[in-house]
């Protein structure tokens, strides 16, 4: 008599599905829904369709360029992830990295057009990925600068448990004979503008730092009264466009330096010729409280912390116009710092020179 065949090993098995390996597309298709508001707020003109589609469309002609070049940036936040992590703060994270990416088109004179995300974690978390995408937007909206697209990958294994990281990506456009920088001469003016704290560079040392102190991060901030060490040290990156654009389309700019990594001594000499250098004077501004802990507690040297932080200037413009640039910056309620000089540079002279240091004392 014929014997009846086994069943397979598997038959009696649960099916395998993409969710029980760890990725849940109704939660992806659930975020989209629940970000469209955000993101319909930032349209601006040129942006043509909507989220979902498998590409975004920009039309330079409708945004108002009639001969433009295009400028493309991407960057992160860095280790500043880790702390809104650790804390449970997420509100501000993805002003952060829109900052990063709009503030560095500018300064090549450029308008900042469209922006995408990428959000990848082990598991997502609606709640979460919705706080991190609506500060997207909200300092996308800022900067007049349309959140376009992105990406959000759920990748379990790949991540700690809660974990995730950003990218962001920005194009912006200049007119052709427009760009920054330009024309720039000895005698120019630097004029910086105040950062917000430390932004989002050298968060690997302050994380340091702050866990050789003993602090935890809901403790009270020793530099920031009022304030836990975590709500203090999430503070924003700024956004500098509207105030950058407005001087630039004034005529008014050489050129203009975001001080991210490598901060001022590593910046500004990037926007100028081989020619020249600049002379910063060290004590024309006050430098915030947090980078005065920070070189304390360390401790951590003068010149490595010029070299890490900001040290309390997040953009420095270059003008031979300094009394004009002042006056608009002053009116819009910003509190500009007149910091120094550009200088002709002889061969085997450093880019930068510090003529005054840094007040770091308390």
């Amino acid at each position: 008599m014929p014997q009846t065949p086994a069943p397979p090993p598997h038959a009696s098995r649960t099916p395998a599905s993409y969710a029980g390996a760890g990725v849940d597309i109704e939660a992806g298709d659930a975020l989209v829904e629940a970000i469209k508001p955000a993101a319909s707020a930032t349209k601006r003109p040129g942006v043509m369709g909507g989220l979902g589609g498998f590409g975004a469309l920009f039309d330079l002609k409708g945004a108002g360029f009639t001969d433009p070049v295009l400028v493309s940036c991407t960057d992160g936040v860095g280790t500043k992830l880790l702390l809104a992590i650790e804390s449970g703060l997420h509100e501000d994270i993805g002003t952060d990295l829109v900052a990063m990416c709009v503030n560095d088109l500018v300064v090549q004179g450029a308008q900042p057009l469209f922006f995408l995300d990428y959000l990848a974690t082990g598991k997502l978390t609606l709640p979460v990925a919705r706080q991190i995408v609506d500060g997207i937007a909200r300092a996308c909206a800022e900067s007049g600068c349309a959140l376009v697209g992105g990406e959000t990958a759920e990748m379990p294994g790949l991540y700690a448990s809660g974990h995730y990281d950003l990218g962001g990506f920005s194009v912006g456009a200049a007119e052709r004979g427009q760009m920054l920088p330009r024309n720039c001469q000895a005698g120019d003016s630097l004029i910086g503008l105040p950062s917000s704290g430390v932004h989002s560079n050298g968060f690997s040392l302050v994380r340091n730092i702050v866990a050789a102190s003993g602090l935890g991060w809901n403790d009270p901030a020793p530099f920031a009264p009022g304030r836990t060490v975590a709500q203090a040290l999430l503070t924003p990156t700024r956004l500098y466009v509207k105030s950058v654009l407005g001087l630039h389309e004034a005529g008014l700019l050489h050129a203009c330096a975001h001080i991210t990594g490598g901060g001022l001594p590593g910046n500004l000499p990037r926007v100028l010729p081989q020619a020249l250098a600049v002379e910063v004077d060290g004590s024309a501004w006050k430098v915030p409280e947090v980078f005065k802990w920070l070189a304390q507690a360390g401790p951590v040297t003068p010149e490595e912390m010029l070299k890490v932080f900001n040290c309390g200037i997040g953009m420095v413009l270059v003008t031979d116009q300094s009394d004009a640039v002042m006056a608009r910056l002053r009116s819009e309620g910003e509190e500009p710092v007149l910091m120094g000089q550009v200088v002709r540079r002889a061969a085997g002279e450093p880019a930068f020179r510090l003529t005054a240091p840094l007040g770091l004392q308390a």
